[in-house]
């Protein structure tokens, strides 16, 4: 018996694949959920061996539930979005069901999985770099059973901790597990600019830029943080900053 949990925001589209799934009794579905925040609990309560996943949702969209969840379920997107699809088999993706599709669709997105399922080729991560159309405008951050949604607006900086970064908002850090050079390729360059090998700011926090030492030099955030900025992270903030 393999479990399954379908996640989308729209009823009819979870009783749609609630209905493909009756043929196939071999499948329980586990959950149903109507949003992000479901799915992820969803997910850590019942460990599903199948993912039915939407992308457009309200609180948390699809990709943001992959980055919160454990690797495990053998994972199908299902959206009336087309131009996701790339970055969905970047995420390890076994399928994307462009909505509207049929029953034959359907069964060869289900083959896969279980194909997929069989092998235990198991999604590992998601992929961070994405084009600049798809540049995230938030980064959620669980800790440990809460759910933290830090729009980049109020992102102030973020400081690398090993293999953490500590995202700096509002007087506040959250730590999430992900490489600090993972995250540069995801922001948008001309908003965060790497100043240091262990740090990024947000250009708009950046008050003034002092000199430090005889090479080196500090950046001043508006709050009166103060940030080391090496040689070629200068260079990057000068670039960035003529380009406003």
């Amino acid at each position: 018996m393999l479990r399954a949990v379908i996640v989308d925001d729209e009823e009819l589209a979870r009783a749609f694949l609630r209905e493909l799934l009756r043929s196939h009794p071999e499948i329980e579905i586990a959950a149903e959920c109507a949003n992000g925040f479901e799915a992820v609990k969803a997910v850590a309560d019942r460990s599903p061996d199948l993912l039915f996943l939407d992308i457009q949702m309200p609180k948390l969209d699809g990709f943001e539930v992959l980055e919160l969840i454990e690797p495990g379920p053998a994972v199908v997107f299902v959206t009336a979005y087309d131009q996701y699809a790339m970055r969905a088999f970047d995420a390890h993706a076994v399928d994307y069901l462009l909505k509207p599709f049929g029953a034959d669709r359907f069964e060869r997105a289900l083959e896969r999985a279980k194909a997929r399922l069989g092998e235990r080729k198991l999604p590992t991560e998601v992929a961070s770099a994405r084009p600049p159309a798809e540049r995230p405008q938030r980064i959620v951050v669980k800790d440990g059973t809460r759910v933290h949604v830090i729009p980049l607006d109020k992102l102030d900086y973020v400081e690398a901790q090993d293999d953490y970064v500590a995202l700096h908002s509002a007087g506040k850090a959250f730590l999430k597990q992900q490489p600090i050079g993972s995250l540069e390729s995801a922001l948008d360059p001309a908003r965060f600019v790497r100043i240091h090998r262990s740090a990024i700011v947000n250009l708009e926090r950046v008050a003034r830029i002092e000199p430090y030492g005889k090479e080196s030099r500090l950046a001043i955030l508006q709050d009166g943080t103060r940030l080391p900025v090496s040689r070629s992270g200068y260079a990057r903030l000068l670039d960035a900053m003529g380009n406003r």
